[in-house]
């Protein structure tokens, strides 16, 4: 997404009551802020917020968390969602490294990465969201059984990522390559990105993964 800075976003984010202001007291009593036990799913990185508003609304048995760091994208997700009553949907303004002090181990039931930048220079690999540093963050929130689902157009980050799942601890339980002729389509929520490329022919990959095994790899 090409952003255009906009000298009141900060406070415009900072006031919106769908943030969680100090999400970081909230750590393991999340349940408290949405008044039941359901499961919490996280995406990170909002884009433009057309999946967590139909999502919340079409799967209302499941708490949903936006996670974006960037106040002008978070910006556009909070008001698409402002057109949807949803009250099982909050947003927080934050870097992804922070995931484990602001949910405890085992909080959270699955993680939606949704077209992470692919960040294609291999200097820059340790910020792909993908990076082994990132699941080992992940690792310590998610459930015994939780997931992560990832779906993306770059063919080069979807082979990074299957690698670096089996190698840090994960079962990848589903994958393909071409999300729309294949079974997994099924109930599958696009976000505006991926409407964009299915329009153009552009097939995407998809996976689901599951931590399994010993994660103490020091890599």
């Amino acid at each position: 997404m090409r952003i255009r800075r906009k000298p009141h976003a900060k406070q415009m984010v900072q006031e919106h009551p769908r943030v969680v202001k100090e999400p970081e007291q909230l750590r393991g009593k999340w349940h408290t802020l949405f008044g039941n036990d359901r499961p919490i799913h996280l995406e990170l990185g909002t884009g433009k917020g057309q999946f967590l508003s139909r999502v919340c609304q079409d799967r209302p048995a499941v708490n949903w968390i936006g996670v974006e760091r960037i106040e002008e994208v978070l910006l556009h997700a909070l008001k698409k969602a402002e057109e949807t009553p949803c009250a099982n949907l909050r947003f927080l303004w934050m870097d992804v490294n922070r995931l484990d002090e602001i949910f405890a181990e085992g909080e959270v039931e699955r993680i939606h990465l949704h077209f992470s930048d692919p960040w294609p220079k291999k200097r820059h690999a340790r910020r792909r969201l993908t990076h082994h540093t990132f699941l080992h963050r992940y690792k310590k929130v998610l459930e015994p059984q939780g997931e992560i689902l990832l779906k993306t157009d770059n063919s080069s980050l979807f082979d990074f990522s299957l690698e670096e799942l089996e190698t840090t601890g994960f079962t990848i339980v589903e994958s393909t390559r071409d999300l729309y002729h294949s079974p997994y389509v099924r109930g599958n929520i696009p976000t505006e990105y991926e409407q964009k490329f299915t329009a153009r022919g552009v097939p995407i990959h998809y996976l689901l993964a599951k931590p399994t095994g010993d994660f103490s790899s020091t890599r």
